[in-house]
């Protein structure tokens, strides 16, 4: 497995962004697919957006589709989720994963993803 760590959460208005950063170590990195999970206080985690092993290929819940950019630097083992336009609602706990597989693409499916970080906060202030 490869181990992840979040950062850049925190507290902001509706309307302002925030960048998210997950920096892996471990396995080569830049050979699985990468994804951005959410928890809300009593909701089950959800996916967020998902990028392919090469970075060629994207996913994203339609809720946040054109707010939210995913991204990876390979040369850095990092994957980013910047967010605009935020909302109340995007309020949660943000997790980074890594898929199990290999060259993986961008898959928005919970079970293909076994590495994961800790989390960061990010909440969103009407």
């Amino acid at each position: 497995q490869v181990q992840l760590i979040e950062s850049g959460g925190g507290l902001v208005q509706a309307g302002g962004s925030l960048r998210l950063s997950c920096a892996a170590s471990g396995r080569t990195f830049n050979t699985y697919g990468a994804g951005w999970f959410r928890q809300a206080p009593g909701k089950e985690r959800e996916f967020v957006a998902a990028i392919s092993w090469r970075g060629a290929s994207t996913h994203y819940r339609d809720s946040v589709k054109g707010r939210f950019t995913i991204s990876r630097d390979n040369a850095k083992s990092t994957v980013y989720l910047q967010m605009n336009s935020l909302k109340p609602e995007d309020t949660a706990v943000y997790y980074c994963a890594a898929t199990k597989r290999q060259f993986s693409s961008a898959s928005y499916y919970e079970s293909e993803y076994n590495s994961w970080g800790q989390g960061t906060q990010v909440t969103v202030s009407s």
